[in-house]
């Protein structure tokens, strides 16, 4: 498949770098989007981008996960204590997956509500929508920790 390897080296292994980059960013924008109204004309444009990149990333770094699990899985090349370290990091990946889509679907909303006028929100919903984007953030940041904390132990740990 498409998502399993590339020249005998594994899909996930170079795609995942871009969801540990774009994932972050998007917290970090969509957050200072936000809360820094003054700066949502210049910022809008890349939160707006990267509200598409990280999920998108998040999700192609997820697809080739699998595919390399199923690869492993097939040969029987994990451990049953390998497995179990591997099946965590999945779940902490596809967690990711979402909180990435949830962030940036409310990134894109935010953005199409005030990009033409920064303060076009009613203040009430301003700072609903601010307190949402930094939950969001903070949840992506975490899982984002979590997925790769889990797959490090995964490569590199002795089990």
């Amino acid at each position: 498949m498409v998502f399993d390897q590339v020249n005998g080296l594994p899909v996930h292994a170079l795609v995942l770098h871009a969801a540990v980059i774009f994932v972050p960013l998007l917290a970090l924008g969509a957050t200072v989007y936000a809360l820094v109204r003054p700066w949502r004309p210049k910022l809008g444009w890349a939160v707006a981008l990267l509200a598409v990149v990280a999920p998108a990333s998040a999700f192609v770094a997820k697809l080739s996960g699998t595919e390399l699990y199923n690869r492993l899985i097939g040969e029987e090349r994990v451990s049953p204590a390998g497995r179990e370290i591997i099946d965590q990091h999945m779940d902490f990946g596809t967690l990711t997956t979402w909180v990435s889509i949830a962030l940036g679907v409310v990134s894109l909303i935010l953005v199409a509500l005030t990009v033409r006028n920064p303060r076009a929100l009613p203040k009430l919903a301003d700072v609903a929508f601010a307190v949402v984007v930094v939950v969001l953030a903070a949840v992506n940041g975490y899982y984002v920790f979590k997925t790769g904390d889990s797959g490090a132990t995964a490569v590199w740990g002795t089990y």
